[in-house]
């Protein structure tokens, strides 16, 4: 490890070698691979900290309610350069696919106005970026008098993980936090200790690059944004709609462009970074960016919820991997809608397996694929016959039901969670039609109810 993160400084150093003569601001997107929105102790975590980002946190804006366009590593990060929904982006709506080069690229137009581009790690992927058009990766040699855009990419916290790492580097496992959809088990907290050990090794990860960015004068004039792609590799967590998968931390510095302290509840899509970016470097946006431009509220000097109009968001998937049964290809297409009080999950195609087939899937792993493996998986299926485990297995794989009929209403059926729980709860009758990206043809609609009070 040692080794990668000396690479790591070299490349970094590169960019921040000399300063900036440009006024436009440099830029560092900062991205975790893995990372759930509650993992960090500005947003609550005690059994473990990480004071480097609950710095740029406190020197910044925090925003709790940020949240991915769909909760996958590839179409998260197509959605983030193209500043669009994923189901826009073609091929590049599904897991291990690619990105045509057609759709705008908020680095390659920063870099065509005059920034030096460059990243570190994982920044866009898995896939094939050639097949969409692309002929060369980001990095380039800088020119050390223009401004930079650097994506700080990593592997962390993805697994795998080495067994018992978190409890054998001081965390201590009684004070785990385990999911209310979880048991409460020494496995699964060992497991979810191993987590947050490369969370804090991540943070570290961070702290190198900060401090480079202060050596050479550019902490006041880069904006540093810090989040991450979904929530964690675990079972109801990476890959699924709930608050566990597709809600993320999300953190911005920028000296004192950015009033510093501030904790925000506007509903966030990391879709609004590009048109910042663009924004606040002088770039005009194009038209086909469907975020927003989000300096407005970061530059504001109110808490809390800054504009009433950020009050919702949509999410969804189409594929993470082929996980039905061998030989498909297909995935399992949901849409959803969620504000303060209330999650509504369409799931378009119910008869299907959410998190893959028990067994025989097309995805090599074969059993609920779309799951990473590792020890909380094993033990929910290994004990899924113990009926104090069943109902915890059954919330991370089984079928999800059919969702009721809406009274008085023709439109698509959805299903509805509280944001406490999993149970189905009741909507109003009165509805009206919203349109909601349909499966399978990337921006395709198709009629759904939205409740416009909640009974």
């Amino acid at each position: 490890m040692n080794w990668i993160k000396g690479f790591f400084l070299l490349i970094v150093a590169a960019c921040v070698s000399a300063a900036n003569t440009s006024a436009r601001p440099n830029l560092i997107f900062v991205m975790a691979d893995d990372l759930g929105y509650a993992d960090l102790s500005c947003y609550g975590q005690e059994a473990f900290r990480t004071p480097n980002l609950d710095r740029l946190a406190r020197e910044g804006v925090l925003i709790r309610h940020a949240f991915v366009s769909s909760p996958s590593c590839t179409p998260c990060r197509n959605s983030i350069l193209t500043g669009q929904q994923f189901y826009r982006l073609d091929q590049g709506a599904n897991l291990w696919s690619t990105l045509d080069i057609k759709h705008p690229n908020f680095m390659h137009i920063l870099r065509d106005a005059g920034y030096e581009i460059g990243h570190w790690r994982k920044a866009w992927g898995p896939g094939d970026y050639t097949v969409g058009g692309y002929t060369t990766d980001f990095m380039a040699k800088r020119d050390d008098s223009k401004p930079f855009c650097f994506w700080f990419g990593t592997s962390d916290p993805h697994r795998g993980y080495e067994l018992n790492s978190g409890r054998e580097s001081g965390i201590d496992i009684d004070a785990v936090h385990v999911p209310e959809f979880y048991p409460n088990e020494d496995v699964i907290r060992s497991d979810i200790a191993d987590y947050y050990f490369e969370v804090q090794r991540w943070d570290s990860d961070v702290a190198a690059a900060i401090k480079l960015l202060e050596d050479a004068g550019e902490i006041e004039n880069t904006i540093v944004i810090m989040t991450g792609d979904h929530g964690m590799p675990f079972p109801r967590c990476k890959g699924n709609l709930y608050n566990w998968g597709a809600r993320v931390p999300l953190a911005i510095r920028w000296g004192k462009r950015i009033p510093a302290g501030r904790a925000l509840t506007d509903f966030i899509s990391l879709t609004d970074v590009a048109p910042t970016l663009l924004t606040a470097a002088e770039c005009q946006i194009p038209e086909v960016m469907t975020g927003k431009n989000l300096l407005p509220i970061l530059t504001s000097s109110n808490n809390g919820r800054v504009d009433a109009a950020h009050d919702f968001i949509v999410i969804g998937r189409e594929r993470h991997v082929p996980a039905q049964k061998m030989p498909s290809m297909a995935g399992y297409p949901s849409r959803s809608i969620r504000n303060d009080r209330w999650l509504l999950v369409l799931n378009l195609l119910p008869d299907r397996w959410p998190v893959g087939v028990p067994e025989g899937a097309t995805h090599p792993m074969g059993v609920h694929a779309d799951t990473d493996g590792g020890p909380t998986k094993s033990f929910l299926i290994a004990h899924k016959s113990d009926p104090a485990i069943r109902k915890y297995y059954d919330l991370s794989f089984a079928k999800r039901p059919a969702p009721p009929k809406w009274s008085g209403c023709e439109c698509v059926t959805i299903t509805v969670w509280t944001l406490r729980g999993a149970s189905p709860a009741c909507l109003s009758r009165s509805c009206s039609a919203r349109q909601v990206p349909g499966p399978g043809k990337p921006g395709s609609t198709i009629a759904a109810p939205f409740a416009s009070r909640i009974a």
